[in-house]
């Protein structure tokens, strides 16, 4: 069956709350959501969320990309042949990891329709609940202690500690939470690049020191310095987490080599797509690295991604996957919801979407 169509949508949706981190702070999630569409009628979705400061993606440039380049290098190809499909999306062109994901996803949910077998059963797997954190945005010590109680109390036992944006106040804003949740609830932090090497290691073993049991510390400095990530992991005893220093595989590989870190966290969006999400996930398992799954702030399509990925591969610490959870109404029809702290997918063909709401967004084909 052939590929008809590649449209995309361009989609702005409110949070509830805002997310703030050591990179920026934000209100609405800004995305664009790709629907592949075959010679039957059937549609598969995928999702490039807009992140500046991450993955320098914006929703003008992944739809540049994939009206003019991706799409119409998959059109009129068969729909059925997936690995193909998937490859021709990654070489067609360098980088725009976001644009690339967004097909890559689109094609996977329209290959699961088309077999009638939800994403996650067409990865190879069959859970349909995924177990998630919950992010503290980053804020005064007073704040975040009451935002803890709060998540706690709607039934989330992991949360994630954004830092990174004092590292003078960092430790007594771990303390702060702590204190608000007790031991029954595991704390992680992420300083998304916010510290130097020196501060991460001083934070880390304030922590440690403080008996404050951290689960993991999250890309503690910039991106591109790993000997300052493998001099930080080398200095510490809590597990570092590599996000922003890993987007494909051979930085995976870069990090392996260099010993910089104990653990990655695979992004739909820095990756290109469950195509080559699955190879960093085989590689940091053949190396003993640990892993998560996480996310930008997408909507329920990007999220259902990469729940399934994590439904049909598991990790090895608890997903990052409560991004859709932010949003203040839902932009798309169908799809996954949140039960408490976790995922629960559709048992329905794909990720299960029925249509994208028309409520602030441009329709292109």
């Amino acid at each position: 069956m052939t590929i008809a169509a590649v449209r995309t949508h361009r989609l702005s949706a409110p949070l509830h709350t805002p997310f703030v981190t050591a990179l920026r702070r934000t209100t609405t999630v800004e995305t664009l959501v790709v629907e592949v569409v075959d010679a039957d009628g059937r549609s598969g979705y995928g999702e490039a969320p807009q992140v500046w400061q991450v993955t320098g993606a914006s929703v003008a440039g992944s739809e540049a990309c994939v009206r003019e380049l991706i799409g119409p290098a998959v059109t009129g190809r068969d729909a059925d042949d997936l690995v193909a499909r998937c490859t021709e999306v990654q070489r067609v062109v360098v980088g725009n990891e976001a644009a690339k994901a967004a097909v890559d996803v689109a094609l996977h949910d329209l290959a699961a329709r088309r077999l009638g077998v939800p994403l996650v059963r067409l990865l190879g797997g069959t859970a349909l609940r995924v177990p998630t954190d919950v992010t503290l945005a980053a804020g005064e010590a007073v704040d975040l202690a009451a935002a803890a109680r709060q998540r706690r109390a709607e039934g989330f036992g992991v949360l994630k500690l954004k830092v990174g944006t004092d590292a003078a106040g960092d430790l007594e804003r771990v303390r702060a939470v702590r204190s608000a949740v007790g031991n029954g609830v595991r704390i992680r932090l992420d300083a998304n690049q916010g510290w130097t090497p020196r501060e991460a290691v001083r934070v880390i073993r304030g922590v440690e020191d403080a008996g404050l049991d951290v689960e993991l510390v999250e890309q503690p400095v910039a991106r591109w310095d790993l000997d300052g990530l493998a001099w930080v992991s080398d200095r510490v005893d809590v597990p570092i987490l590599a996000d922003e220093s890993v987007f494909g595989v051979r930085d995976l590989v870069e990090v392996i080599r260099r010993r910089a870190a104990d653990m990655v966290n695979v992004k739909l969006a820095k990756c290109g797509g469950l195509h080559p999400a699955r190879t960093l996930l085989d590689l940091a398992a053949a190396h003993g690295l640990g892993t998560v799954v996480g996310s930008m702030m997408e909507s329920q399509v990007g999220i259902g991604a990469a729940a399934s990925l994590v439904g049909a591969y598991g990790t090895t610490a608890v997903a990052d996957l409560d991004a859709a959870w932010w949003l203040a109404w839902s932009p798309v029809r169908g799809g996954l919801r949140y039960e408490g702290a976790t995922v629960v997918l559709p048992d329905a063909p794909g990720l299960g979407i029925s249509s994208v709401t028309e409520v602030k967004m441009q329709a292109h084909s």
